[in-house]
């Protein structure tokens, strides 16, 4: 699995919305190191219960933002949100009780990089749409 990095093509210009990526990206990537060196299992927990509160609290700010701002777009933003939280549960409740096995770890590892792409081209549309408001 590889490492995710905060480039130029997530930066959104929102300062709230790219520090709190930039912390997505941080606890993925200590998670993806962990389990590069054999210490995935005493990682797992402590990135879950993270990757769960993140999403939680990450989409609540992003959704304030855009009632705020009157984006044009929110009603399918937060369907994304409402559908991106519900399979993260899934996934993670699968690794919380199976453990992180490598099927399993690959599953969120995708999910995750379903998360960039929604950053790279959705939460751009959005901070382009804040910076003008």
């Amino acid at each position: 699995m590889s490492r995710y990095e905060f480039t130029k093509r997530l930066e959104t210009g929102n300062s709230i919305i790219d520090t709190e990526h930039k912390e997505l990206i941080l606890a993925v990537n200590k998670l993806l190191d962990a389990c590069s060196k054999g210490e995935g299992r005493s990682s797992v927990d402590g990135t879950i219960q993270f990757l769960n509160n993140y999403v939680n609290e990450h989409f609540s700010h992003e959704e304030q933002l855009q009632r705020q701002s009157h984006y044009p777009g929110m009603a399918a933003h937060k369907a994304f949100h409402e559908q991106y939280k519900k399979t993260l549960k899934e996934i993670t409740s699968r690794i919380s009780q199976s453990g992180p096995t490598i099927v399993e770890l690959g599953r969120l590892n995708g999910h995750i990089g379903v998360l960039i792409t929604h950053i790279s081209t959705e939460d751009k549309k959005l901070g382009a749409f804040l910076s003008q408001t």
